[in-house]
């Protein structure tokens, strides 16, 4: 029976006679909706929380603040219970909201909208508010937020309402707050563990993480972790003998190591894969304090220990520890091999140019390896730096733990490989020691501690925190990729076979129960209250276990995509544990369940089943990935993957809505469209190439470089139709433009096409230089819809973020710089794909007339103008990072090796046109002086291209271009190349020198003939 809407204890929380009676009906309140759904949803649709709100927000009286020590409220006026009336009445309400926030996604938006998350926000203080009202808010906050993530199941949207009031100056300063109390009872550990998942489960973007670091939130959780780390000292180093590490961690010192997970949880949200916030957390002064307490000298003896191969010497060994940290003692002692130089396998897909892989969680497009990136794609600590003694504690801890500390353990360690803070020689202790112990996790039926079962947990701690077996999987992906040593680790330990079962598992029946869902559209028969319109909870969202499932299905495929990522043989295993179905149905936008051969009989239509249901974002680019990586095969593409349709998905996929999704698609395409795809005629019949010509006049970087890495693979060996139609789609003058923009803002004085008002940008946008208008706005893209917009009005805007914040604007220019850095490489790499693409342009039989096309379309002198400032260093002009300095800086800025090799092997390819496009290069004097230079580059590619121009400019067609021929060589002697060739013949590489003596036999043939 619905309730009426003038119940008495509603009543008397819009109008309470007394404090006392005001408690009385919060408790009567509590007891009636605790554990009955229905319940709630009747309450809320009377408006419950507005009187709720109102009492959050009610003035303290003075003197009912607490006591200095923050743990003990004021002595007068309390309770029986020791709690004043209005502390016990705010107790009381946050509890009720608690209790209706676990209903689950579909009273979110009634909680949003009643403004009681700034007051809920507001008690976080522990100068203002008691421990008991700081942990019931940070409690129901972790509510909120958790069945926030349920409300949408798309990454972009979760927590969108809490994470804008949450991440302000003053927020934030209570949580730092939180962090950095005095460790004196189990409830201060419950307020620091649940103020650090709430930072976990609501960081969702950059702007995010600066502004956590800034606020001293970082800084707070390393004093924290720091606190564990010396925790394990005193239990390892107590005795002489090491203990088991699966003792170590419970007994130190009474610190519960359950509370350990969300700490690191928070920690590797906001450090991410940044290695400036890396770098900043190994820095900070509890961190460093505590670290230091380990190192030991470079050369270690193992004396200790026993051999752990049967064949190996029991004798002492002096070996050179990874870190001189007396950490790596506590894990077992391996075997020491030897590096090897080992080139990775590229299968049958060798991109253009590209040495890098740009899937990583920022989606940045970083075409070529840094300073010490390896072989392998992955990016390698500097020589000079040493490894940090932390990385072998989190190892220690994810060998000692279990369940979700282990795998919060496992994630920052991925997220330091991902970052490049790890020597390479640290991948034999991951293969033998972690990846094994992450594989496990991916058994369905694993068991797991009580404080691991936290899917179906109702306490806020746990359910903040991830379920170990789905996000075990996407763990493993972010360790594995781009590593063929762990990689083959996880292959071994049956990764593949776990994987497959798991990826089948996540298409089990998804459940058609829908809840209901808050509406602000009062309901029928009910009068509007004077106080707050009667509202109603109306259809639907998704449950628990089909977040799940999606959540399952988006790490597997992560995992899939990593492994597959090299090796030829990984693909095929993971063709043939039959996951091609399920990772074609994941590319379709509605989730349906996948025909495979054991169900294509038996498949009946259930008018029950789930159809309305998209599929999320984080899937599709999953899915997308997976794709990816198995077309690079070529002999997958010819069977499995042509056969199970691949091609038609992609393509509906080109035109998602979301720029994610494109951007995952286009990479998918960019296999597809190559000279010996199967799949190359079915992408060409579809003109996919218009698509990709709209996607590269995108203002996201990401999709414009993946788009353009796409084109420069199609017009390769296209016919003169497709590629006259390619160039012209894209348009000259923005090719160009693209070419000659600079992220540095540095100008250059020997590019003749300066960008000038209305001069098209890299997202193909006319723009003035001289009227620019404010861009500043909200931390997030897109549009704020109107439920935020509420949300906005109702938190203060003393810390919020945007222009005027604090922390935004500290965080431009003091905390990390990889922002600029990385738009400095995606401009870079977007630069190298648009000068392949004219490399390509004019590669093939058709190469004369395509030669021609491209100087009367682009202009002659105007792109060998282009290509000159290309090969000559720039001068960056700019001001000293200190604010109050007015010095000016002057520094050259080398052009990327990657961007000459390019530039050298497209005038290699107008060289090897005709005779008269060979006068036409040789008659480029500015552009010889500048190759000259490069033959002696530290770049054996670049010295090679050098060595090729000579060979292709040396060429004699026939007895008509005998003449221009022997002037060619002239020229090339008297700026010095002989003298040049000379020297590369002694080179260090062998393809270099073989060019050399090539070019220097031709030179000296023709001038003997």
């Amino acid at each position: 029976m619905a309730l009426p809407t003038t119940h008495p204890i509603l009543s008397e929380l819009r109008s309470s006679t007394s404090s006392i009676n005001q408690v009385a009906a919060l408790r009567a309140l509590k007891n009636e909706i605790i554990g009955h759904e229905q319940k709630k949803r009747e309450w809320v649709g009377l408006g419950v929380l507005a009187p709720l709100a109102r009492i959050l927000t009610t003035p303290r009286a003075n003197g009912k603040r607490r006591e200095s020590n923050g743990n003990r409220p004021a002595h007068h006026g309390k309770t029986a219970l020791g709690r004043t009336d209005e502390e016990e009445a705010r107790l009381q309400a946050i509890v009720i909201i608690g209790s209706l926030a676990s209903g689950g996604p579909a009273f979110i938006p009634a909680i949003r909208a009643s403004a009681v998350i700034p007051p809920l926000l507001s008690l976080l203080s522990t100068s203002e508010s008691s421990g008991r009202l700081v942990l019931a808010a940070l409690r129901t906050l972790n509510t909120i937020a958790n069945a926030s993530t349920l409300e949408c199941l798309d990454n972009e949207d979760r927590s969108r309402g809490l994470a804008r009031c949450l991440y302000t100056d003053e927020h934030l300063a209570s949580i730092k707050q939180i962090l950095l109390q005095p460790i004196s009872s189990q409830s201060v550990h419950h307020q620091i563990s649940l103020a650090a998942a709430l930072i976990a489960r609501t960081c969702q973007d950059e702007n995010q993480r600066q502004v956590l670091v800034l606020a001293g939130v970082l800084e707070a959780l390393a004093s924290q972790l720091s606190g564990f780390i010396g925790a394990t000292e005193h239990a390892a180093w107590s005795s002489e003998i090491t203990p088991s590490p699966l003792t170590t961690l419970q007994a130190s010192d009474g610190v519960a190591h359950s509370w350990l997970a969300p700490i690191l949880a928070a920690v590797a949200t906001i450090v991410d894969t940044s290695r400036s916030r890396i770098t900043y957390l190994l820095s900070t002064p509890a961190l460093s304090a505590v670290l230091s307490r380990f190192e030991a000298d470079n050369l270690v003896t193992h004396d200790k220990k026993p051999a752990p191969w049967p064949h190996q010497s029991n004798a002492p060994t002096r070996v050179r520890p990874l870190s001189s940290s007396r950490l790596d003692d506590l894990l077992p002692q391996l075997p020491v091999f030897s590096p090897r130089r080992t080139l990775p396998e590229t299968g049958h897909h060798p991109p253009i140019g590209f040495g890098g892989s740009s899937t990583r969680h920022s989606h940045s497009t970083r075409a070529y390896y840094t300073a010490y990136d390896t072989p392998d794609g992955r990016p390698n600590a500097s020589p000079s730096e040493e490894e940090s003694p932390l990385l072998a504690w989190l190892i220690y801890v994810a060998r000692a733990e279990s369940g979700i500390t282990r795998l919060m353990a496992a994630w920052l360690i991925s997220l330091f490989y991902g970052s490049g803070v790890i020597d390479k020689r640290r991948d034999v202790s991951c293969a033998m020691l972690l990846v094994p112990l992450l594989v496990r996790m991916l058994e369905k039926g694993e068991k797991t501690t009580a404080e691991d079962d936290l899917a179906h947990n109702a306490d806020p701690l746990q359910s903040a925190m991830p379920n170990p077996q789905v996000q075990a999987p996407a763990i493993l992906a972010m360790l594995t990729l781009d590593s063929l040593e762990l990689q083959r680790a996880a292959v071994d330990a049956g990764a593949i076979k776990k994987l497959a079962q798991l990826l089948r598992h996540s298409y089990d029946p998804l459940p058609t129960k829908a809840e209901s869902q808050w509406t602000k559209e009062p309901r029928p028969g009910n009068a509007s209250d004077s106080d707050h319109d009667n509202v109603d909870v109306s259809n639907s969202s998704e449950s628990a276990t089909t977040f799940q499932l999606l959540k399952l299905r988006e790490s597997v495929l992560k995992a899939l995509a990593s492994i597959a990522s090299i090796s030829d043989d990984y693909r095929k295993s993971i063709i043939g544990d039959g996951v091609v179905p399920f990772v074609i149905e994941s590319l379709k936008p509605k989730l349906n369940a996948p025909s495979t051969e054991d169900n294509k009989q038996d498949k009946i239509d259930d008018p029950q089943s789930p159809s309305h249901l998209t599929t999320p974002i984080g899937v599709l680019v999953a899915a997308c990935a997976a794709a990816k990586c198995l077309t690079r095969s070529v002999s997958t593409l010819r069977t499995s993957l042509m056969d199970a349709g691949l091609a038609t998905p992609i393509f509906v996929l080109l035109e998602h809505p979301n720029v994610r999704v494109q951007i995952a698609a286009t990479e998918v395409v960019s296999n597809l469209v190559l000279e010996f795809s199967p799949m190359r005629e079915v992408t060409l019949d579809a003109h996919i190439h218009r698509i990709l010509c709209d996607h590269a006049h995108s203002a996201d970087p990401s999709l414009r470089f993946n788009s353009v890495w796409a084109m420069a693979h199609l017009v390769s060996a296209a016919d003169r139709s497709l590629k006259k139609a390619c160039l012209s789609s894209l348009g000259p003058d923005w090719l160009l433009g693209i070419i000659c923009n600079d992220a540095t803002g540095s100008g250059d004085a020997t590019v003749s096409t300066p960008l000038a008002m209305g001069t098209p940008n890299a997202a193909g946008e006319q723009v003035d230089l001289l009227n620019t208008t404010d861009g500043s706005g909200d931390f997030r893209h897109g549009a704020t819809n109107d439920e935020d917009h509420e949300m906005l009005m109702t938190c203060p805007n003393s810390g919020q973020l945007g222009p005027h914040s604090s922390a935004w604007r500290g965080g431009r220019e003091q905390v990390d710089s990889a922002p600029t850095d990385e738009k400095q490489i995606d401009e870079v790499a977007i630069q190298k794909m648009a000068l392949d693409f004219i490399r390509n342009l004019i590669c093939g039989s058709d190469a004369a007339e395509m030669i021609d096309y491209l100087f009367e379309q682009l202009g002659q002198d105007k792109l060998f103008a282009v290509l000159i400032s290309k090969l000559r260093p720039r001068l960056v002009n700019g001001f000293n990072r200190d604010r109050r300095s007015t010095e000016k800086v002057v520094r050259q800025a080398q052009p990327a090796a990657d961007v000459i090799d390019t530039v050298v092997y497209l005038i290699n390819n107008m060289a090897a046109g005709s005779p008269r496009h060979r006068q036409v290069v040789i008659s480029q004097p500015e552009l010889l002086k500048v190759i000259v230079t490069l033959f002696s580059h530290s770049n054996r590619h670049v010295r090679a291209g050098c060595a090729w121009l000579v060979i292709n400019l040396t060429w004699c067609e026939d007895h008509s271009d005998h003449g221009n021929c022997k002037q060619r060589i002239y020229q090339l002697k008297k700026l010095g190349v002989m003298e040049k060739l000379g020297k590369l013949e002694e080179d260090s590489e062998l393809d270099v020198r073989e060019r050399a003596k090539s070019a220097i036999c031709q030179m000296t043939n023709f001038d003997r003939s």
